[in-house]
């Protein structure tokens, strides 16, 4: 991306795109959105379904779950039927199981309907970045833009749709959801054509066959112990805070933006006068005293420490992305798939466990877990730092855009 201006009006102009290359951008947006849609709207679910927060947070155990064992499959599946019918695959799928979430009777049917929304969605958001480089005009760095920018938007605006919708009901943050993602679905129908297939076809264990890479290994082994701190903020917080769906959702909409502008603006420069892993184990270890500030001070100071998390949550989603598709020779994709593989099993495991160390000990102490794994990310790369410094230095600030999807949401 140095030496090019992607909002040139010239033909590479991130304004000037295909209409595919907006709908599949559109829909991304939608996608992201989902993963902080119920971040405002869990109290209100807990209290419509008469669940308690423990059940309740499994709504992310059981998306994020489904979502690391796809990443197995998502890439078999493309290499196969191609990038347009997966992406419609996906579509059809959090169509299908948005709508039925809204329709739960139950916490057990929820989590159930999340679990299928979080397969739809891995299949749509492991291929979107693709499909829009694929279709884009002019060269790929305004379409990569694009990408980065539906990304951040989609982070952002989550908590507040489903502030907006939910304040009315907690369904209808699903049904939104659902509506908006078959917009999505009509669109790439008549705008997308077909793009070319994979020369090589992925394997099932392809992936797992790629973590036999030490630096892969410790890259994926240090994120896991992140996503665990990542997502007890995520998860748990709103329990913590007891906010109305309209402030809570204010509160992660201020977090979602510093997520964006962390993670496209800041850390690459950050990166490019610091060294990758320095900047990866000073954010790493800033965000465990946050997370220690956020669980013993009053209520206006873990607000405030939630937003701020954002940074760091930003410029550690863009540095384990450098990291992951850098460090080995496997090709992006499939080292994508296996990285993707180990660390969202911390993001399934996090909204179960935080609230459970809750009911067993105090609030406080699962905020103290959280800041502990997060010093042991950091701890993993710093002792791992040998494998990891030659390909470190030799990553460019762009391949962290190029290839986020492995950020998700990242």
């Amino acid at each position: 991306m140095q030496g090019e201006d992607p909002f040139d009006q010239g033909a590479g102009s991130i304004l000037r795109q295909p209409k595919a290359v907006w709908a599949t951008a559109g829909a991304s947006v939608v996608a992201f959105m989902g993963i902080g849609l119920v971040d405002p709207i869990l109290p209100s679910i807990a209290k419509g379904l008469e669940a308690t927060p423990s059940q309740v947070s499994l709504l992310f155990t059981s998306y994020f779950l489904i979502t690391a064992v796809a990443m197995l499959v998502t890439g078999f599946v493309s290499s196969r039927i191609g990038g347009r019918k997966t992406l419609l695959a996906g579509l059809a799928l959090v169509v299908v199981f948005a709508a039925l979430s809204g329709t739960s009777s139950s916490v057990g049917e929820l989590v159930g309907f999340r679990a299928g929304w979080g397969l739809g969605n891995a299949l749509f958001v492991s291929t979107a970045l693709a499909v829009i480089v694929g279709a884009a005009a002019g060269g790929s760095s305004a379409a990569i833009l694009l990408y980065e920018s539906a990304l951040g938007l989609g982070m952002a605006c989550g908590p507040l749709v489903g502030a907006l919708l939910g304040d009315a009901s907690w369904r209808y943050p699903f049904f939104g959801t659902a509506a908006l993602m078959a917009i999505g679905f009509i669109c790439i129908t008549a705008f997308l054509k077909e793009q070319p297939r994979p020369a090589t076809k992925t394997s099932l264990l392809d992936p797992i066959k790629a973590l036999g890479h030490g630096g892969l290994a410790s890259v994926a082994t240090s994120a896991f112990f992140y996503n665990y701190s990542f997502f007890t903020i995520l998860a748990f917080t709103p329990f913590v805070l007891n906010m109305t769906p309209y402030k809570s959702g204010a509160v992660f909409f201020a977090w979602g933006l510093l997520l964006a502008v962390f993670s496209v603006l800041v850390a690459p420069r950050l990166q490019e006068r610091f060294g990758s892993l320095k900047v990866l184990g000073a954010s790493l270890v800033l965000l465990a005293v946050d997370l220690l500030v956020l669980g013993y001070g009053d209520h206006t100071t873990a607000i405030v420490c939630t937003i701020v998390s954002g940074a760091f949550i930003g410029m550690n989603n863009t540095v384990y992305t450098e990291l992951a598709l850098g460090v080995s020779d496997a090709p992006r994709p499939v080292a994508s798939a296996g990285y993707n593989f180990v660390r969202w099993f911390a993001a399934a495991a996090a909204p179960f466990l935080a609230p459970k160390i809750e009911e067993w000990s105090n609030i406080h102490i699962p905020f103290v877990v959280a800041a502990v794994t997060a010093v042991a990310g950091a701890v993993v790369v710093w002792i791992r730092r040998a494998a990891l410094t030659h390909e470190a230095e030799e990553l460019e600030p762009r391949h962290a855009t190029e290839d986020s999807v492995a950020v998700l949401a990242d």
